[in-house]
């Protein structure tokens, strides 16, 4: 139904001195640029109400500002969320493409520093970020955008009978972890001196989905992830809880790199993660917010 819009009131009046009456050409005047107000007002009236009266909501915009490829260096731990927030963020903004370069945040670090063009660095821990921002590499402040917590995963079934971090001193037993400069392997090694378990270590992984993909394979008997890479595995893997006094709290910062090929797009990717939309996509890959 149309929606009657009111109109505005306009006013107008002619000085004409002492005079209380005018000539017919002036008369003539009056009356063509009162005619000429009049079309003005009911082009306004209609411009107002809508071409075909059904809504009157602003259209919407094509697509975002962000335009040419955005080159996002992030923790492995991050494949799949990330996987989401790329398709998101391509939807609104149709002139841009993000390109993803998943490892280890440590080996991510070393690539920034040596100078590889990336406009956005997404870490799984702060103190490969501090190396990065201690070498004049980020623009502006870090921010912490997601937190994760680790978990035991054994392959399904759990073979292996693992119960708890005590295993990992089992001989008996294939364990992996992932190496000590990456945050996983940093923070498992963590846990286990809190709990007094010297590891009995057959395997260290470059980064934590190559340790999550030998568990699923049956190739080690158990090793320390994150909860959410035990998710992400589905059937293939079992996750076993570590209790909350003995984890260890991952924080995840985020940073736009001041050598960023696409400036605009490494500030516009980053307020993405950090949006509503970007914070519901992670928390359903069961992370959790700073």
């Amino acid at each position: 139904m149309r929606r009657t819009v009111p109109l505005p009131l306009v006013s107008m009046r002619l000085k004409l001195g002492s005079h209380r009456w005018v000539t017919n050409e002036g008369y003539l005047m009056m009356k063509q640029l009162r005619r000429a107000m009049l079309v003005g007002i009911l082009a306004l009236g209609v411009v107002a109400c809508g071409g075909d009266g059904e809504t009157d909501a602003a259209p919407k915009a094509e697509g975002g500002d962000v335009e040419g490829e955005v080159l996002v260096f992030a923790a492995a731990s991050l494949t799949d969320a990330f996987g989401d927030i790329k398709t998101a963020f391509e939807e609104d903004n149709p002139d841009a493409e993000v390109q993803l370069n998943f490892g280890g945040s440590s080996a991510l670090r070393e690539q920034i520093l040596a100078g590889a063009p990336a406009d956005v660095f997404a870490s799984a821990n702060e103190s490969n970020m501090a190396d990065v921002v201690d070498a004049d590499e980020v623009a502006g402040e870090p921010q912490v955008f997601v937190t994760n917590e680790l978990q035991i995963a054994v392959p399904a079934g759990n073979p292996g009978k693992v119960k708890g971090l005590d295993a990992f001193a089992n001989d008996d037993l294939l364990i992996g972890l992932c190496a000590v400069e990456v945050p996983c392997g940093d923070f498992a090694r963590e846990a286990l001196e809190g709990v007094g378990v010297q590891p009995a270590i057959d395997t260290n992984e470059p980064d934590v989905r190559a340790l999550l993909t030998k568990i699923g394979s049956d190739e080690l008997d158990a090793g320390i992830v994150y909860v959410t890479d035990v998710t992400s595995a589905g059937d293939l893997v079992e996750g076993i809880d570590i209790p909350a006094a003995d984890n260890v709290v991952a924080e995840y910062p985020i940073a736009q790199l001041t050598g960023a090929p696409n400036g605009a797009g490494a500030k516009s990717f980053k307020e993405f993660v950090l949006s509503d939309e970007g914070q519901e996509i992670l928390t359903g890959y069961g992370f959790g917010t700073p």
